[in-house]
């Protein structure tokens, strides 16, 4: 089982800054999940900045999340030192 996200901030566009419980940090591109019908809401920036995280992934509202593992092994690692992305 993968690390569960502990802690979300959005970064535009389309972009989520993701704290896993292993202390990873990784930002996650959900630019190609904006034509799925279940995600055409977050296509408005306003409402992509209301991310939270609940039950360990993140949530817009009661029909919008993401799962745990797609989230973590699609996204991309983050050097803490200088916050440039690698990998």
């Amino acid at each position: 089982m993968n690390p569960r996200v502990k802690n979300v901030h959005y970064k535009r566009p389309y972009q989520l800054l993701l704290t896993f419980t292993n202390d990873e940090e990784k930002i996650f591109n959900f630019k190609k999940y904006l034509d799925y019908p279940v995600f055409c809401s977050l296509k408005d920036e306003a409402f992509c900045n209301k991310v939270h995280v609940r039950f360990g992934t993140v949530a817009w509202d009661d029909e919008i999340d993401i799962d745990p593992d797609t989230l973590y092994l699609e996204s991309n690692a983050v050097d803490a030192i200088n916050g440039e992305l690698y990998g």
